[in-house]
């Protein structure tokens, strides 16, 4: 039988594929354009209100040498993470990540869904021009360097996954490839690019439309799906080591340290009833990502969280910027 032994989460900020320099400098000039700003209680909000509500001496938190040391921390993180993944011997790994209208379009946009096609595609960058900015060489950061790259997928598992779910009541889109052009969303590329880097390590991407109104999966619903996960892996004849890893959040744009910390001691604790009752007012824009963060921590019940980093990734005096996580569950021998 398969067992799910090995978990992990990541956030996957542009942060987490940006330069020193732009962590100390960038940010400044393009959090102040950011449509998408939600203050603590979840209400829409704007960079100016923010700024008027931060807290004296805010701006101390964002200095470039406060900026230089977060940065280091992360990327220290990111190689630990890689590290323990490549450590723990899988023959596949779970990625629960979101679509940010990256295969799907708001005129066709699924709670769920699973790839299932045989191999899951990354493109390459487009040419850089001398005029390209700081963000879109981020972006493209997340790209294949020289060519488009085929990722290898467990399909059989993920196609026998997709009917399993459907048996227990759960609507899931079924993909069994992608469109020409396409490729895999961010929540992936991030995963494959920065974590696994030349690690060949077969994938079963499950996508969560965290994002995007007005279907987005409640946090109760999230934890059912990972609890279904769980009990289906087990279930699996194949005698394999499985992984799973989140992808995405934590708090963003605003970084909301409170929320982070109740999440992450909630996974900690096993804690599914508070998880699965996180107010979805709290889960708009970035933030919404930490319902991938639900699924996984409901998945890895029977693992121990052994090791956390937790960055307050601040980038302006308004206090905008994303709540880094990274998280290791205690790999099974």
């Amino acid at each position: 039988m398969a067992q799910l032994v090995a978990a992990f989460a990541s956030s996957h900020s542009i942060m987490l594929v940006s330069q020193r320099e732009d962590w100390q400098h960038g940010f400044r000039v393009i959090d102040t354009k950011n449509a998408h700003y939600y203050d603590k209680q979840g209400h829409k909000t704007d960079y100016e209100a923010l700024l008027a509500a931060a807290p004296a001496g805010s701006d101390a938190r964002v200095t470039p040498e406060k900026m230089g040391e977060r940065y280091d921390a992360a990327e220290a993180a990111m190689d630990h993470l890689g590290q323990r993944i490549r450590e723990a011997r899988l023959d596949v790994l779970f990625i629960v990540g979101d679509d940010q209208t990256e295969l799907f379009r708001l005129s066709n946009n699924p709670a769920f869904a699973i790839y299932y096609g045989p191999t899951i595609r990354n493109t390459a960058r487009e040419p850089a021009s001398p005029s390209d900015n700081w963000v879109k060489s981020a972006r493209m950061w997340r790209h294949e360097p020289e060519q488009d790259k085929e990722y290898p997928v467990k399909s059989d598992m993920a196609e026998w996954l997709i009917r399993q779910l459907c048996e227990r009541d759960f609507d899931i889109a079924a993909m069994d490839g992608i469109e020409r052009g396409k490729h895999e969303g961010h929540a992936f590329q991030f995963i494959h690019r920065r974590l696994l880097k030349e690690h060949a390590l077969p994938v079963i991407p499950v996508m969560l439309n965290t994002f995007d109104p007005p279907n987005q999966p409640t946090p109760r619903r999230c934890v059912a799906l990972g609890k279904a996960l769980r009990e289906l892996v087990a279930e699996w004849p194949e005698d394999i080591r499985v992984g799973v890893i989140a992808s995405g959040g934590l708090s963003h744009f605003v970084v909301d340290e409170e929320l982070d910390q109740k999440v992450l001691q909630a996974i900690r604790d096993k804690d599914s009833a508070t998880l699965a009752a996180l107010d979805p007012k709290l889960l708009q824009a970035g933030s919404s990502e930490i319902r991938n963060w639900l699924v996984v921590g409901e998945m890895a019940r029977d693992l121990d969280v052994e090791w956390v980093e937790y960055i307050p990734g601040y980038r302006t005096p308004a206090l905008t910027g994303t709540g880094l996580a990274f998280v290791a569950w205690k790999t099974l021998p």
